[in-house]
């Protein structure tokens, strides 16, 4: 039987605290496989990053070369840049999961699915379009901001093994980000703090182009991508929504 004080701290007890772990980690296999199958693609990688900046090019917002630009002007953006692209991706949803599990765990299972659908529909883009990042392509103005000022980066490590080089398009980053952003404005009692978790999308694409490793092409498609999961999740939710505030 469940003790008070593990009911105080645990919402439904350790075994399904641990059910969520397990998820998880079955996503990160899942992530894992994509990885292996993008991997295979190289040349199609950089055929299909190639395609981004022309169609960048082509609507004249060809812009991450002049925000790679800025944000290499300065020390504190490089450092906030470097920092935001490595920490917003797990720690962040971690630890926002975490928080969210926690205080408002009746909010949990709908944040959790909805990161988990678009994230699955995400690995799908990287199979079906594995995309070099900005960094891969020096000659158009680029640079690998991480590799050239931070000490860790993606020929470091446990990341060279884990990390997809060729997952550019859609940006999981942006995409988490909208996730994140949205579920925790919603549960924040402070008008800041809700101002803050809403820029918090804005800041991880500045960052992701200013590293180099995303287009803002990559990024809408990573909102895109979020909005039509949270659509398909909640669609039942949607006009009950709608109607309570028309």
């Amino acid at each position: 039987m469940t003790s008070y004080a593990e009911a105080r701290w645990l919402p439904r007890g350790w075994a399904h605290l641990a059910l969520q772990f397990a998820v998880w980690f079955g996503f990160y296999a899942a992530y894992q496989a994509a990885r292996g199958a993008a991997d295979r693609s190289i040349a199609e990688a950089f055929w299909n990053g190639t395609l981004v900046i022309e169609a960048e090019n082509r609507v004249h917002a060809f812009i991450e070369p002049a925000v790679q630009g800025f944000v290499q002007s300065s020390g504190f953006l490089i450092l906030a840049t470097s920092y935001t692209y490595w920490l917003s991706q797990f720690a962040v949803v971690g630890l926002t999961l975490l928080w969210i599990y926690f205080r408002h765990h009746d909010r949990f299972a709908d944040f959790r699915n909805w990161l988990i659908g678009a994230n699955l529909l995400g690995l799908v883009g990287y199979v079906v379009m594995p995309t070099a990042p900005p960094r891969m392509f020096p000659e158009w103005g680029f640079s690998d901001t991480l590799a050239e000022y931070a000490s860790l980066n993606h020929d470091s490590g446990l990341i060279a093994f884990a990390a997809n080089p060729y997952a550019a398009m859609p940006s999981l980053h942006a995409m988490d980000a909208l996730i994140v952003g949205i579920v925790m404005a919603s549960v924040c009692r402070s008008r800041l703090a809700r101002v803050l978790w809403l820029a918090w999308p804005a800041w991880v694409s500045f960052a992701v182009m200013g590293t180099g490793n995303h287009y803002w092409l990559d990024c809408v498609a990573g909102f895109a991508i979020a909005l039509l999961a949270g659509a398909v999740l909640f669609r039942r939710r949607l006009p009950r929504v709608i109607a309570a505030r028309g």
